[in-house]
């Protein structure tokens, strides 16, 4: 290692990925691991001389982490703030369950708004003819013309 960067043998020696691995292991993309280092979710990695990035396993752990923050919706606002409180060994749950919760009612409240959406659509599909006749409730309605 010269300064701050590594040698590429020596990274590899030393256990580290470059970020191909790390984005295989984690099942995260190696573009989005870069978004995530830029919207400082994950801190900026150590570097080799030639600037490639490098990952040692615990990083891959934090991206599994992330990923799945991901599959749950949140999003990377929320996600970087569960990242600096899974990594807080002196957090409080309750500051997690807040977090969570609020999460919880934003997606019950996007689910509503869903199934009124669902259910407007349904009426407008069965009130088309869907024949060779130019009317149709469907357009009407997204031209705010009233229902015949």
């Amino acid at each position: 290692m010269t300064g701050k960067y590594f040698e590429l043998a020596a990274a590899r020696r030393d256990g580290f990925l470059n970020i191909g691995e790390a984005a295989r292991a984690s099942g995260v993309s190696a573009k989005m691991i870069r978004h995530y280092e830029q919207t400082g979710v994950l801190p900026a990695p150590p570097r080799t001389v030639a600037g490639y990035r490098l990952y040692r396993a615990a990083d891959v752990h934090t991206l599994r982490f992330v990923q799945r923050a991901r599959e749950l919706g949140f999003p990377v606002r929320e996600i970087r703030e569960l990242v600096g409180l899974w990594r807080n060994r002196r957090r409080s749950s309750a500051e997690v369950q807040r977090l969570a919760s609020r999460h919880l009612a934003a997606l019950e409240r996007r689910i509503g708004q869903m199934e009124a959406m669902r259910g407007t659509l349904r009426h407008l599909v069965h009130a088309c003819r869907g024949d060779d006749r130019p009317d149709c409730p469907i357009l009407d309605d997204l031209a705010g013309a009233a229902p015949r």
